[in-house]
């Protein structure tokens, strides 16, 4: 009788985890699954902490319900797999808005991340540059061509487009700029209507028709239990072993599979596994495919990260608009890109003391000296900025927490995907048993990184000879 097999799964993100329930599900009985995670902390950027005796979100606060063809999100559906689906709440406060001008403009609607579908709705934010988004008898986007985001909509649109809805959407998202990332990887369904469409309004146009969703149909979820509530029910449910506090450092070949050097080298324990996952960002990966597949760790090496700072107040009864939160141009000068009323936005946040939880963003690619402040000259500059913004002083918090993510978001330019593909087709051939996930390669948000590591776990299950389903 053949012995169980081996897998071992570098990274307890949750791209990690849901690729061991796919394991689980879909590999052979008796499997034997062991995820390594060098923190302490499962969830990567999944993290609910308390704030003033409350639940808060200390990482990402939400995912999609969709999926870009319409149907459900891969994160919906690993949750339904989970037995939490009951958990799911939505927004009760949808409407956001720009911060246009020093004032607060709504976000217009019809946009597709800013980029209008309607030129007539987003005149009260940005003038755009309607004549220069003619037919020229010809789609934008050549076939396999890619360019960023920034360069055609400012030549579509003009730069007001760009600089008041583009990038602060973008800069939301990614903490990047407009005229840095790829249309294909931040906006896939706008760059396939491209390729097609002659003008950049029938574009937007055709890529909301091609996903339509049912009228009200909320866009957004979290679990009313908070992200972690995810993470738990994906390790457990994995049954995979969860080796935390264990740093993998080096990955080697062997004629039935893989050695892995794990913790300190003083006291290095060495792990034999029949297939190995990476669920960790391009960096580590790239250290460990070094020796393997020096070429591979080349390339997936060269992606560049942002780093963000999360500072949430709780505040004692402020004035706060009936608004989700607001996104802030680069444009503006603030330090603030992004700010979010978690306990307006989130019905089932709001608290009988009255208490208002609010959280701002911090940090976009290339400006993260802003950064270097202290914990309390970062709080100091979010309250004064928020003051500024909602034109009336803010209460001193009682309780604030700063959350630093070094070197969180992927930041991808323009041909992004297509190196990823021929990255993993020669890390393929090379060593079929070695697998790249997360939102490095794939894009940014639950549904994609639990989608990346669903898989790549079923590329670990083929190449290690089909699944028991």
């Amino acid at each position: 009788m053949a012995r169980p097999w081996r897998v071992a799964i570098v990274g307890g993100g949750i791209t990690g985890l849901a690729a061991a329930v796919r394991l689980r599900d879909r590999a052979p009985t008796g499997t034997e699954i062991t995820v390594y995670e060098q923190s302490g902390r499962l969830g990567g950027k999944l993290r609910t902490g308390e704030l003033a005796g409350g639940p808060v979100e200390f990482g990402a606060e939400s995912f999609l319900m969709r999926d870009p063809a319409g149907g459900e999100s891969a994160a919906v559906t690993l949750i339904r797999r989970l037995g939490l689906a009951g958990s799911i709440v939505h927004p009760t406060v949808g409407q956001a808005a720009l911060v246009v001008d020093g004032g607060l403009r709504p976000v217009p609607g019809g946009t597709l991340v800013g980029v209008p579908g309607d030129l007539d709705r987003v005149a009260a934010v940005a003038q755009p540059a309607a004549a220069a988004d003619r037919d020229g008898g010809a789609p934008l986007l050549p076939p396999d061509a890619d360019v960023s985001v920034g360069a055609l909509v400012r030549d579509r649109l003009g730069d007001e487009v760009v600089d008041r809805l583009v990038d602060p959407m973008l800069g939301g998202v990614y903490a990047g700029r407009a005229d840095d990332l790829s249309l294909v990887t931040t906006m896939p369904a706008l760059a396939r209507a491209a390729r097609v469409e002659h003008t950049l309004v029938g574009a937007v146009r055709a890529a909301q028709a091609a996903a339509p969703r049912a009228p009200g149909a909320p866009v957004f979820g979290t679990l009313a239990g908070g992200l972690s509530t995810l993470v738990e029910a994906a390790a457990r449910e994995s049954g995979a072993t969860i080796r935390r506090d264990a740093a993998v450092r080096e990955l080697r070949p062997t004629p039935t599979g893989w050695r892995l050097t794990v913790g300190p080298t003083r006291d290095a324990e060495f792990v034999e596994a029949d297939a190995v996952l990476l669920a960790v960002p391009a960096r580590p990966a790239a250290r460990l495919l070094a020796g393997p597949a020096p070429e591979v760790a080349t390339a997936v090496g060269g992606l560049d990260y942002a780093s963000v700072a999360l500072v949430t107040m709780a505040l004692p009864e402020p004035e706060l608009p009936e608004l989700s939160g607001f996104l802030v141009p680069a444009t503006e000068g603030l330090l603030i890109k992004a700010s979010t009323f978690f306990t307006t936005k989130w019905g089932h946040l709001r608290r009988p003391d009255g208490l208002a939880l609010v959280r701002a963003s911090v940090g976009r690619y290339g400006d993260e000296t802003s950064l270097q402040l202290t914990d309390d000259d970062l709080v100091a500059t979010v309250h004064r900025e928020l003051s500024k913004v909602l034109g009336t002083p803010l209460p001193t918090p009682v309780a604030r927490h700063v959350q630093r993510w070094g070197g969180a978001l992927p930041q991808y330019t323009p041909g992004h995907l297509g190196r990823v593909a021929a990255a993993r087709t020669a890390l393929r051939a090379a060593h079929p048993t070695l697998a790249l996930a997360g939102a490095g390669y794939d894009g940014v948000g639950i549904p994609v990184c639990v989608r990346s590591g669903e898989t790549a776990a079923e590329e670990i299950i083929t190449a290690l000879g089909g699944s028991a389903a």
